[in-house]
């Protein structure tokens, strides 16, 4: 199999004052990774398909926070994350609710 074409989802989660670092709460391949995306997807979680940065999270134990190396990394996805939950308001109002795999214009 192509590890290249194989489907892969890493999800995080940060918890200001609790943790000092986002930290990895799900990871997998294949189907598993379509259920995590399925999930996201469900929850109005906005996501942004990045194979490298994939890539070296799915290397950390589950529940790990991220290594300080990928601080910078991080950071630009989640000010991705915050630019698409304040920039974009769904008609008629309420949550924003984005799904697939978004990219950067």
């Amino acid at each position: 199999m192509d590890r290249t074409k194989e489907k892969k989802a890493v999800a995080l989660k940060y918890e200001s004052g609790k943790d000092k670092a986002p930290r990895v709460v799900a990871q997998g391949r294949r189907a598993k990774a379509e259920k995590i995306i399925e999930e996201a997807r469900k929850a109005g979680v906005p996501m942004k398909e990045d194979p490298d940065l994939t890539e070296v999270l799915m290397k950390l134990a589950l529940y790990e926070e991220i290594p300080s190396e990928l601080y910078v990394a991080i950071a630009e996805v989640l000010a991705w994350v915050y630019r698409v939950n304040h920039d974009y308001e769904p008609p008629g109002g309420g949550s924003p609710r984005v799904s697939g795999n978004q990219t950067e214009p």
